[in-house]
């Protein structure tokens, strides 16, 4: 039981015993710097069950927490506020059951739970991945992990958008403009081949539209009627009726993207457990719509459309078959979401990570398949995100002006190399180890800038200012973790001492960053209930700048004891852990030395 859950239960004892109200819950805050202290109770909120004077009530309540805990060993009361001062013996012996923990805060599966399945990426074969699939690949995954480390069993997935439109453009353009070229005889990525015929796709389709209008064609006309376009039309009806060589093309070409991706994937640290393929998915959900018919979900129109109405919920009517019989987006996504249920009976829930501007789909998905009955749909979540953008501007796939994936990655590693030699930091480094290094202070940099900020807000990227060796970056914090690492081999300490055995009075900077352990494992659960790697990012960063604080008032090595230099050590050693353990959590390396 936490500190915070034993007082809570005694503050209520102390106010029935006292004043005989049973309050159901007790608000807590850290002590202000001003005053001695370790945790306050608020009191004000109390006023409203106990008729009093805030300090006398806060008199009465500190005085029985002194005679019934032995860990309380003082407290004032200011205002309404009581601050609680609790004896190092507390710390000593909270410190002592962790400091072996390689673990800490994090929390073993449990089987029994149901899993959730998080969805992330889900790019088109026609491109690839960008700046802004590089928000949600990291978000996706970071909330993966920190739901692990919560105690849930999670499956990583993503539904590759491999049909469509939009694909066969990048088909067809190959076709007509690639002269055989492959990935294996340009050098290219498979994935950065592929986008480039769809960017070529639209210069043609641009120029045939000029040709129309320039023949006094509607330019509304000639945008529907451009032979290139009505080319691609064509191709994916013969996909959809499976021509053999249509079929074979798309195959070959989405086997050179996804070959690309995954080297992406590999390059960034993310991965997956389960893939869905929009190609074998997008018949998916029809059935459910026959039996949403049947049970009054859904009501169709004269004209065979089918619909959903939400106006009752304060949404609309939503289409989900078309006159024609055809599948809409939210048909499969409703098809889809069941199939992954049938796959993994064990999954009770699911997070889809997709950007803001779906946010109404996602609303519309969930209280569909909430009328048609899947108890699991209440368990369903959508992890909204904000937009990256950059100091020049916006991207746009079809005009080639994306930030592209592993342009991103690789420059990151190159602005570390820049801003590290000019800091002089990395002497005596091999140019083998100097370039691993610059790489993970990059991606570092880049994952760190991206998950610190609320998932829901915009961000502006400024690759230069992410990677600075001060402030809240992620160059800062490795550089701290390698600064502990280097303290730890200087010191050579192999005894492992039961600190709660030997004399030790705590200087105040110990005690500050013993505070901060110990919020790591309640920072896990609030990031996991919340679906924000911010939470652990900037929890991260506060335990960075307490042991900076400890190490520039507190000697180390320097000791005046080995009872005290042991601890600090082990204390030293700690915090290094759970820096390593909560950067994990955000797929973040840390770097030995640095």
């Amino acid at each position: 039981m936490s500190l915070q859950d034993t007082l809570s239960n005694y503050v209520k004892q102390a106010v029935k015993s006292s004043f005989n109200i049973e309050l159901e819950s007790i608000e807590f805050q850290a002590t202000r710097k001003e005053f001695a202290g370790d945790i306050t109770v608020v009191v004000f909120p109390m006023l409203r069950f106990i008729k009093g004077n805030p300090v006398q009530i806060g008199e009465t309540i500190g005085q029985y927490l002194v005679e019934k805990i032995a860990d309380v060993k003082a407290y004032n009361v200011v205002k309404g506020f009581l601050n609680v001062e609790i004896s190092d013996s507390y710390y000593i012996n909270f410190f002592d059951g962790i400091k072996d923990e390689e673990d800490f805060g994090l929390v073993q599966p449990n089987t029994e739970d149901k899993a959730i399945m998080v969805e992330y990426s889900s790019p088109n074969t026609n491109k690839p991945l960008h700046l802004g699939h590089i928000r949600n690949n990291l978000l996706g995954y970071s909330v993966s992990e920190i739901l692990k480390a919560s105690g849930k069993k999670v499956y990583k997935t993503q539904i590759i958008n491999d049909r469509g439109i939009h694909i066969c453009k990048s088909m067809l353009a190959w076709e007509k403009f690639g002269n055989g070229k492959t990935p294996e005889n340009t050098g290219l990525k498979g994935d950065k081949l592929v986008g480039n015929y769809y960017v070529k796709f639209d210069q043609e389709y641009k120029k045939e539209i000029q040709d129309l209008v320039a023949q006094g064609t509607d330019e509304e006309v000639a945008k529907k009627s451009a032979p290139i376009l009505l080319e691609a039309q064509e191709m994916l009806r013969k996909w959809e009726s499976g021509d053999k060589a249509v079929v074979t093309l798309w195959e070959k070409m989405n086997g050179w993207v996804y070959d690309g991706f995954d080297e992406t994937y590999k390059n960034l640290g993310v991965d997956f457990d389960v893939l869905y393929y929009e190609s074998k998915t997008y018949l998916l959900g029809k059935e459910f719509v026959t039996e949403g018919l049947s049970s009054g979900v859904f009501h169709k129109e004269d004209d065979g459309s089918v619909w959903c109405d939400l106006t009752d919920e304060g949404l609309d009517k939503k289409i989900v078959l078309r006159a024609d019989g055809t599948a809409v987006y939210m048909t499969q996504d409703i098809g889809t979401a069941i199939q992954r249920i049938k796959d993994h009976p064990d999954v009770g829930g699911m997070v889809y990570t997709v950007g803001n501007e779906q946010d109404y789909h996602f609303q519309v998905l969930f209280l569909i398949l909430k009328k048609l009955g899947f108890e699991w749909a209440k368990n369903l979540y959508h992890l909204s995100y904000g937009m990256v953008d950059l100091p020049s501007g916006k991207m746009k796939s079809r005009e080639g002006t994306v930030v592209d994936a592993d342009d991103l990655i690789t420059d990151m590693a190159k602005t570390a190399e820049v801003i590290s030699e000019e800091l002089g930091k990395l002497d005596g480094y091999s140019e083998s180890e100097k370039k691993e290094l610059y790489r993970t202070i990059g991606l570092g940099a880049l994952k760190y800038y991206i998950l610190k900020v609320d998932p829901k807000k915009r961000i502006l990227f400024d690759p230069k200012e992410s990677i600075d060796f001060q402030g809240n970056t992620g160059p800062f914090i490795q550089y701290t973790y390698a600064r502990i690492q280097s303290i730890l081999r200087k010191a050579n300490l192999s005894t492992h001492v039961k600190l709660s055995e030997v004399e030790l009075t705590l200087h105040e900077k110990e005690k500050e960053l013993l505070k901060q352990l110990q919020l790591f494992p309640e920072v896990i659960q609030n990031a996991a209930e919340n679906h924000s790697p911010a939470l652990i990012a900037n929890y991260t960063y506060d335990l960075v700048k307490a042991f900076n604080s400890f190490y520039q008032n507190v000697s180390i090595l320097g000791a005046d004891n080995d009872n005290e230099k042991t601890f600090r050590v082990q204390l030293s050693n700690t915090v290094a852990n759970t820096i390593k353990n909560a950067f994990g959590l955000l797929g973040i390396q840390v770097p030995e030395r640095m």
